[in-house]
């Protein structure tokens, strides 16, 4: 059999078509794998494919044969990603706040590729995104990657940060002066992206939300701040500040009924010391940052939850309550 300009490639050819149409509910014959070949120039003989497929495994491929008969043939057994793997990145991907739609069916096309065209067929069942809530902001991976290029490079960062009017159009903050920090990590909370970095004019650790950050370059100034953020507990810092909204620092007391311990854990972590008290109910003392979003939290159990120290932010919480029961007063009464 004559020998087509492609040979080589004849590995390369068998490798790809096994990933994409096999496996182990598909298994792929030896015809169609010379069908699959010929139809890119390359005439091949059994005994030629069953070599390639052995180079393939001694590669590291893991093809199996199975069946028998008519119904013999090939498949790749274990991949990169199993499929309960790829289903878990195609959740985190379509319930990524951050992630615009149009990312979000850009990365599970990709995630699908990963997998055969029939596990494909399984993921694209979960694509369930047209009406979740999504960022408007189509340039978060530019972001992303603008702010590791920062962090890599260890230099300053320099940016526009805005929030939307009620017209949904963008307000630039500090009247579109450029902010200008050293960048340190990402955290994510509440479905949301945010840049930890140092202020070096206010001399602390601020977080910014990735998605409303436009025009990102790095500059020429080393980063500061390196032993503000050493002294930094990532995990504790996401634990304390509640939806990443500012506010100072307390160690606060709670109570709550007995039912709520699991809510409690979540939020506060596993090794937040739990004391009983009574039958029903049971405090705990956490370092938190006092703010709106806290009292939010708190007040989202009703009648279970309770701030119970100290005094200071006990009448936070009191002054919180009264002023959103102000909102809905009878008509006619303060």
């Amino acid at each position: 059999m004559a020998r087509s300009a492609y040979q080589k490639l004849k590995p390369l050819y068998i490798m790809n078509y096994l990933l994409q149409n096999s496996d182990e509910d598909h298994l792929v014959s030896m015809s169609q794998l010379i069908e699959h070949l010929a139809a890119h120039g390359i005439p091949s003989e059994r005994k030629s494919v069953y070599d390639d497929i052995e180079a393939l495994r001694v590669f590291g491929l893991d093809i199996v044969q199975g069946g028998s008969g008519k119904n013999a043939g090939y498949y790749i057994a274990n991949r990169s990603f199993e499929l309960p793997e790829l289903k878990l990145l195609v959740d985190s991907v379509q319930s990524s706040k951050f992630i615009t739609h149009k990312k979000t069916a850009t990365l599970i096309k990709k995630i699908e590729t990963l997998a055969s065209i029939h596990e494909a067929q399984l993921l694209n069942r979960q694509v369930y995104v047209k009406n979740r809530i999504k960022t408007m902001n189509e340039s978060i991976y530019y972001n992303i990657d603008a702010i590791q290029s920062g962090i890599s490079q260890n230099k300053k960062i320099q940016f526009k940060y805005f929030e939307y009017t009620v017209q949904k159009t963008r307000h630039y903050r500090k009247d579109g002066a450029f902010y200008v920090v050293s960048p340190f990590a990402m955290t994510w909370d509440d479905e949301n992206y945010y840049l930890v970095a140092f202020d070096s004019q206010a001399r602390i650790i601020k977080h910014y939300r990735v998605d409303k950050m436009t025009e990102i370059s790095s500059s020429e100034e080393d980063r500061d701040g390196l032993d503000a953020y050493q002294a930094l507990d990532m995990a504790v810092y996401a634990r304390k500040v509640f939806g990443m909204f500012s506010g100072e620092e307390e160690s606060v007391q709670l109570r709550f009924e007995n039912h709520l311990v699991g809510a409690v854990l979540d939020r506060l972590g596993q090794e937040v010391f739990i004391i009983a008290d009574g039958d029903d109910h049971f405090t705990v003392r956490a370092d938190v940052v006092v703010s709106p979003q806290f009292f939010a939290w708190v007040t989202g159990f009703g009648a279970a939850a309770q701030i119970i120290g100290p005094n200071d932010v006990v009448e936070k919480m009191r002054q919180h309550i009264n002023s959103v029961a102000a909102l809905y007063s009878p008509a006619g009464q303060a």
